[in-house]
């Protein structure tokens, strides 16, 4: 690595290092750089900034000014390591999505930092244009910690290690810098599960323990709340939704919610069906965009703020919200429980381009349109075996919101798709997607060209977890055992027998179905291809048999199991029916997703009115010119007939 200076005729170098291997392999990429970097530097303090940002002339006139605040002692005694800085966010005006995470990173970088800074004096290192004391940095570990995995999120790590070592981070408001967030649904997602993977590596760092071991009660309380406490509640968020849903399917089958609602001696449910709207209404996160509306309403007005919020709302910011809700709350679980976080390059570039619906489903498929379908059933579950004897108001109440949840996380990547709803793009993105999922996988196909090579490649957190991460996927996977448990004394073919046989036999038709499915994957391998379209007839027969009457769920538990145990049921030859299933719950959840989109295609306002949500007036105008242009060289490329 070579410091090389423009001189009048030629490049002059100053000093050359020689590195002890490629720097991106020892650690993470941003902070390997960094450490590598600072070698090069000079002067006592250093100021790291990020690709994304921007800066004007003439913000830097204040720089002497900034750096003057290192010669200033606070809170009487202690002079600041890390001064932080204001960010403006300059790609607001791109689309709505846009709209939503700069007004959102706004109120992080202003009103957020500055009283995490002071009062609450937790303020760190957040990747931004913060300036360091360079001095005490390089006699303490550098600016950056970088080892592999833990260290994903790297920046806040240089601020843990700041403040451990006897550091004191500042915020100051009168010098600002530009700053380019993410402007596409595909884009922020993964930025969004990037930052909860770190959250989750940190809540297993040593860094996380010692400050929370270090600090005093009510600066513990700040620091976890303003820090991976905020995706550990929103994990919990969702996996109360989850315990309520299944409390409440087992109130339901068992009958004993109608025994409580038709007894008598128990008094009427009004106070607790208030209780439950108004805890609906708080469930849509309204309140999450309440500092949002204070740093609108402090810099612009209250009015301004009051119509912007409004103005959201009609552009679904609530849906938005609420999927990137799920989306915090699958990636730190998922590292929580098995560790293995990776980077996830999101690009920040100017995209707004139309995402295939391949893309979505393999994005999306694990993080929201699972959970989506389950939460689902289990909600058309508790209406039809309770419709007959509750109210139609105490369903709404306790259920309006999640049903909202469930319709956010299953249709809001094509809602906020551009030309998501547009109909020759939905029928190329049809065919596409029957293509991605007949291709066979293997060695070097990769995972967007083939649903086996993607479905292997989704399930990489198991390969590597330890027993225990094990042992809670299969735990986990165990729920869905009880849709089959509840639900098969309620056929017909019961006849209102409460007896065990009845379990007993449906276990016996799903593993007589799991034995066909067997049949039909060894015989896809050893017969002809004269053969191939019977099996292909047979198999999606089976997997209709197997959905109705051995339950859809209980299938999906086996599917769990099987990937958590993938070397055991190798070992006894049962992998191949276990991807067969995958294959076809994988087709049977697209046809569910994508129907509705397919419908809606059909009409062109439709589309219009999606254009129109998403993009600014100009945007729009010119797309829809795009399009008129488009139609017409079809139409003049189309051979004439006599």
């Amino acid at each position: 690595s070579v410091l090389v200076k423009g001189g009048d005729k030629l490049d002059e170098e100053i000093y050359r290092i020689k590195l002890p291997g490629p720097p991106t392999e020892i650690g993470e990429g941003k902070p390997e750089n960094q450490n590598h970097a600072i070698i090069f530097t000079r002067g006592e303090a250093l100021q790291t900034i990020d690709m994304n940002q921007d800066n004007s002339f003439e913000e830097a006139f204040k720089m002497r000014n900034v750096l003057e605040e290192f010669h200033k002692d606070h809170h009487g005694q202690r002079r600041p390591t890390i001064l932080g800085l204001r960010e403006h966010i300059f790609t607001g005006s791109v689309s709505s999505l846009a709209w939503f995470m700069s007004n959102q990173e706004t109120s992080f970088v202003t009103i957020g930092q500055r009283v995490l800074a002071d009062p609450l004096r937790v303020r760190f290192h957040y990747g931004h244009p913060d300036i360091f004391d360079r001095l005490f940095h390089i006699t303490r570990g550098g600016v950056s910690k970088a080892s592999k995995t833990i260290n994903l999120s790297e920046d806040i790590f240089s601020g843990y290690n700041s403040t451990l070592r006897g550091g004191y981070v500042t915020h100051h408001e009168y010098v600002q810098v530009g700053k380019g967030r993410d402007v596409g649904m595909n884009q922020i997602s993964q930025f969004e599960a990037k930052v909860a993977n770190g959250n989750g590596e940190q809540t297993l760092s040593r860094d996380v323990y010692r400050l929370g071991r270090r600090f005093d009660f009510y600066r513990m309380f700040s620091f976890y709340f303003t820090t991976v406490g905020f995706y550990f509640s929103s994990m919990v968020t969702v996996l109360i939704v989850y315990v309520f849903l299944y409390g409440r399917m087992y109130l339901v089958l068992s009958g004993l919610e109608r025994r409580i609602i038709e007894d008598a001696t128990i008094s009427s449910n009004k106070a607790l069906e208030e209780a439950l709207a108004t805890q609906s209404v708080f469930q849509l996160g309204l309140l999450l965009v309440l500092p949002m509306v204070m740093e609108i309403g402090l810099e612009r007005g209250f009015r301004t703020a009051l119509g912007d919020f409004i103005i959201m709302q009609l552009q679904l910011a609530s849906v938005f919200f609420t999927f990137q809700l799920g989306t915090k709350a699958h990636y730190y679980g998922r590292t929580i429980l098995h560790g293995g976080s990776k980077y996830r390059a999101t690009g920040r570039g100017f995209v707004v381009f139309h995402a295939k619906f391949a893309d979505n489903y393999r994005l999306y498929s694990r993080s929201h349109f699972v959970k989506g379908l389950e939460l689902g059933i289990l909600l058309v579950i508790y209406q039809v075996y309770g419709s007959s004897y509750r109210s139609s108001n105490l369903y709404l109440f306790i259920t309006f919101s999640i049903w909202f949840l469930v319709c956010s996380w299953l249709f809001a990547p094509f809602v906020f798709n551009p030309s998501g709803f547009d109909w020759q793009k939905t029928v190329e993105d049809w065919t596409d997607w029957k293509r991605w999922m007949g291709n066979r996988g293997g060695i070097g196909i990769d995972q967007n060209k083939s649903w086996e090579s993607w479905w292997d490649a989704e399930q990489q957190h198991l390969k590597y977890t330890n027993i225990r991460g094990m042992i809670l996927e299969i735990i986990l996977s165990l729920r869905f055992f009880i849709y089959q448990y509840g639900l098969v004394y309620h056929l017909n073919i019961a006849r209102g027998s409460t007896s065990i046989l009845v379990y007993a036999l449906s276990w016996l038709v799903m593993i007589t179905a799991l034995l066909a499915l067997k049949l039909v994957s060894m015989g896809r391998r050893r017969f002809g291809t004269d053969f191939q379209l019977m099996f292909r007839i047979l198999k999606a027969l089976l997997d209709i048999f197997a959905a109705f009457l051995a339950f859809l769920p209980t299938g999906w538990a086996f599917i769990l199991i099987g990937q958590a145990c993938r070397p055991c049921v190798k070992g006894i030859g049962f992998w191949d029916s276990i991807m067969e299933l995958g294959r076809a719950y994988e087709c049977l959840m697209g046809l569910v997703i994508f129907m509705p989109v397919f419908i809606l295609s059909w009409f062109p306002f439709v589309s219009e009115c999606q254009t129109r949500l998403l993009f600014n007036q100009a945007f729009s105008r010119g797309l829809q010119i795009s399009m008129i242009l488009r139609a017409g060289k079809n139409h003049k490329d189309k051979p004439k007939t006599t």
